[in-house]
């Protein structure tokens, strides 16, 4: 049976698109350590996202960016952003396995949630692994292009220091403007200049 993996990563931020990863595994493979993302060194899932697309039968990063994200909720987009990581496969599984509580709609294979997925299920590890790294990387290259808002430390996250960029700089169009304290800076007309 080909059993596929899924997770997201970038639900909480208030910056970003929301990724989310699929990934089939062969029957034998050598990918010590892998866990849940969450719980990996960024230096350790990086060496893990390099051999998991080496080792899969199949794997697939997707997204739903801010606007979708604005007019879905994020809820939803993270769902479209599953779904678009299982449609990238390269096959179809026969069963897919989604971290969490829900099950998007409309997947070509019977899903089942597993909560806390990607500490129990390997390839549920893995795609946690590449939705991660997938996501870092977008803030890192955010962080190129406007080094004053730290998203290479925050990764977009709502730390003091993302808050406090957000109130001195503004509000960029890769914010979620649909949650609250981008909102509120919003609100106030403090948009990116």
């Amino acid at each position: 049976m080909v059993c596929a993996g899924v997770d997201e990563a970038g639900r909480g931020p208030l910056a970003g698109s929301v990724f989310a990863a699929a990934v089939v595994l062969p029957e034998t493979y050598d990918l010590p350590g892998l866990t849940d993302s969450k719980k990996l060194s960024e230096k350790k899932r990086d060496d893990l996202a390099s051999r998991i697309k080496a080792q899969a039968l199949a794997w697939s990063i997707a997204s739903a960016d801010t606007d979708e994200i604005a007019e879905l909720n994020i809820l939803h987009a993270a769902m479209l952003a599953m779904r678009r990581a299982v449609a990238g496969l390269a096959l179809v599984p026969d069963k897919i396995l989604i971290d969490g509580n829900r099950v998007p709609p409309d997947l070509p294979a019977p899903a089942e949630a597993v909560v806390k997925g990607d500490s129990k299920i390997i390839e549920i590890s893995a795609a946690s692994v590449l939705a991660k790294t997938a996501r870092d990387a977008e803030m890192y290259a955010l962080a190129k292009r406007f080094p004053q808002y730290g998203f290479e430390r925050h990764k977009g996250y709502g730390t003091a220091e993302h808050l406090a960029a957000l109130k001195r700089f503004g509000v960029l169009p890769e914010h979620r403007r649909d949650f609250a304290p981008v909102r509120e800076i919003l609100a106030q007309g403090r948009l990116f200049e």
